[in-house]
């Protein structure tokens, strides 16, 4: 019986299909997290219900990203490729956030007033707060990061679980000073200080989201006692990235 060495390498060689249920769990995030919350809170005020979407699409995008990430990142395919592949992502990532500073800065400096009207006096002791907030959550994860070089696989648990603490604790502060800004009625739509603020604010709070997802995927594998260190240095990496732009959004938009 002959073998054909061609038809061997061609089969080895032949792309493989990947089927993910997760990037569907995260559109559906998306969706009650954003238009569907938005539409009861501002078109048929209901904040009730807009709670309630948040509520929903809030943990979907979460568990989505730690789904897939998982996925991506710590299987044989993608293994290789994490640390460097993110590095590229958080370049990419942070050109969007130069394109709407870029935005934010010509029209504050070409405005002939500023605040614009209909605006409102930001909070000036909370972004503070949450600056150290996620500062000592940098501290935190490099922690974890000591420790699991050292094998203490008990003490990188419960650091990469103290920085998981303070990044939700950081979202649930910006939460907080949203809803305070809407009862005001300052919103997206008020003027142009409104679309900025929310928009810079509300795309690094992304960003804080999918780092914790990033960390869910890291952490429900540690707790089995499996931890993968280029995932871990990955994750780590892309949490300071967040850590960094915070500090231009909190100087730019709160303080300038």
């Amino acid at each position: 019986m002959s073998h054909d060495p061609s038809a061997h390498a061609h089969a080895a060689h032949e792309p493989e299909w990947e089927v993910s249920i997760w990037p569907f769990v995260i559109s559906f995030g998306i969706l009650f997290a954003l238009p569907v919350a938005f539409a009861f809170k501002f078109a048929y005020e209901m904040p009730f219900a807009a709670i309630l979407a948040l509520g929903v699409g809030t943990p979907m995008i979460v568990a989505g990203i730690a789904g897939w990430v998982k996925e991506g990142m710590g299987g044989h395919h993608g293994e290789g490729l994490a640390f460097p592949a993110m590095g590229w992502f958080i370049l990419a990532e942070a050109m969007i956030f130069v394109s709407m500073f870029a935005a934010y800065w010509f029209n504050r400096l070409s405005a002939d007033v500023w605040p614009p009207a209909g605006s409102v006096e930001l909070p000036q002791l909370l972004p503070l707060v949450m600056t150290v907030v996620l500062v000592a959550s940098s501290f935190t994860i490099h922690h974890a990061e000591t420790l699991m070089h050292r094998n203490d696989r008990a003490g990188f648990n419960t650091w990469l679980i103290v920085t998981m603490v303070l990044g939700s604790v950081f979202l649930g502060m910006s939460a907080y000073e949203w809803n305070h800004l809407f009862g005001q009625n300052f919103t997206p739509d008020t003027n142009f200080f409104g679309t900025a603020f929310f928009s810079i604010t509300g795309l690094h709070g992304s960003h804080v989201i999918v780092g914790l997802g990033i960390f869910i995927a890291v952490l429900l594998p540690a707790l089995n006692g499996k931890i993968n260190e280029a995932f871990v240095k990955t994750a780590s990496l892309y949490w300071h990235f967040v850590d960094i732009i915070w500090f231009f959004v909190v100087s730019q938009v709160y303080y300038w």
